[in-house]
């Protein structure tokens, strides 16, 4: 059982000797450590601060800790300067599926199966907590990012891969939501065994990423949209240059180089503390054109984005993916207009539905059901898959896989327009009594 009293007053010994460090490496001109340099130097500071402690244990005539006491308060340590302190064991349990935070005692742990429990404290105090976000800020990502009453808001991928969400001062108390990177070296395979999509639908799915579609993947929170963006990407040749824009580094598809060597990873950066500096993620799209992509993956659209990259799918960039809230594989057409509308651009609606028509080739909607509470489990599938196939005022689609209630996923509904394409590419549709 971890001591958290001493792990938090061991942490701050530590603290104390790296912000020493820091200062006389400034007084004598050095060259400031990298962040991996400070995790490493902490290290040997843990060493020393540990071994300090034991003789003190010792002189005081009590029993030091054990080899395997120590291993472990090392660990915590280390976890509390630079990683997630105690919610380390939460995201090293691969039954957690999402951590939700509001105040240092009210924790809510969702898991895989749908069940939900109540988890014990994670910080001694709300100021705990957020000190231990910010440090999370300052080490993690591509550049450090504020959390504090300046800025309340916070968006962060952690070293796992989880991605984190933490507001404060516009709520009574710090509310963090921690989501786990479930599957990162995932396929659409895959997706079929765990039931999200049938055999037929996984091979339309392959074939429109071989044969360049542009695919919009929707659906509600946390229902497995970003699974499904890497699944899809993973089918990507890997001789093909990738780029990335993300709010927060989140799908990390260059972490796996035999699938993809060559990829830039582009994440949106917040002005400073006098408001400059800032590049969005609309910045980001245009920017990415110029850096001769094969493919350009938007990890999620929330706002202007939106028209810069329906304008460079639209202009020969084939093969797009990303992801959007909506509600049904309808709505993704009028939430992309309500975006565009609200943009730099100020695109009115008819513009933005016939920029739609010419940029969009399917889109894949994604329904998520939790029956836990009736004895079943948490349940993910691709519910509906339209294809984009004009304009009239309005863009024109047709729903080509619909759910089947007996099969309990999608299967195909209509004809596709761009069949042969597909064919082309290896799709084999499979003949259920509908279109095959």
């Amino acid at each position: 059982m971890i001591d958290h009293d001493l792990v938090r007053q061991l942490r701050q010994q530590v603290a104390d000797r790296l912000n020493d460090q820091r200062r006389r490496d400034q007084m004598n001109g050095t060259v400031p450590m990298t962040a991996e340099d400070e995790r490493e130097y902490s290290r040997s500071l843990i060493i020393q601060i540990l071994e300090d402690y034991a003789r003190l244990e010792i002189t005081d005539g009590r029993t030091p800790p054990s080899a395997e006491e120590e291993a472990g308060l090392a660990s915590a340590i280390h976890s509390a300067l630079f990683g997630v302190g105690r919610l380390q064991p939460l995201l090293d349990d691969p039954e957690v599926e999402n951590i939700d935070i509001n105040g240092c005692d009210q924790v809510f742990v969702q898991y895989g199966d749908g069940r939900e429990e109540k988890h014990p404290d994670v910080a001694e105090s709300d100021e705990e907590l957020v000190e231990l976000i910010q440090v999370l800020a300052a080490h993690t990502g591509l550049a450090s990012r504020p959390f504090d009453s300046a800025n309340p808001e916070l968006d962060l991928r952690l070293p796992d891969g989880s991605r984190l969400s933490a507001v404060m001062n516009v709520c009574s108390r710090p509310s963090i939501s921690i989501r786990k990177a479930r599957l990162g070296r995932v396929f659409v395979d895959d997706l079929v065994a765990s039931g999200t999509v049938s055999p037929e639908l996984a091979s339309f799915l392959k074939s429109a990423v071989a044969a360049r579609k542009n695919i919009m993947i929707a659906g509600s929170t946390n229902v497995g949209k970003t699974t499904m963006l890497r699944a899809l990407a993973n089918e990507i040749p890997s001789w093909e240059r990738l780029i990335t824009v993300e709010r927060a580094l989140e799908l990390g598809l260059g972490e796996f180089e035999d699938l993809h060597p060559n990829v830039v990873a582009f994440e949106e950066r917040l002005p400073n503390s006098e408001g400059m500096g800032a590049i969005s993620m609309a910045d980001l799209v245009r920017r990415s054109l110029r850096m001769n992509p094969a493919r350009v993956i938007v990890g999620e659209v929330l706002g202007d984005e939106i028209v810069t990259m329906l304008n460079a799918m639209s202009q020969g960039n084939d093969g797009s993916l990303s992801t959007i809230h909506a509600n049904s594989s309808v709505e993704v057409f009028n939430r992309i207009s309500t975006y565009a509308i609200q943009s730099q651009e100020r695109l009115p609606i008819e513009a933005t539905q016939m920029l739609i028509a010419g940029a969009l080739d399917f889109v894949v909607f994604m329904r998520k059901t939790n029956e836990y509470a009736e004895g079943g489990k948490l349940v993910r599938i691709v519910e509906s898959v339209r294809e984009v196939v004009g304009h009239d005022e309005r863009v024109m689609s047709s729903e080509v896989f619909a759910l089947d209630p007996a099969a309990g996923v999608a299967l195909p509904h209509a004809p596709i327009q761009c069949v042969q394409q597909l064919e082309a590419h290896g799709y084999q549709p499979l003949v259920h009594g509908r279109w095959g």
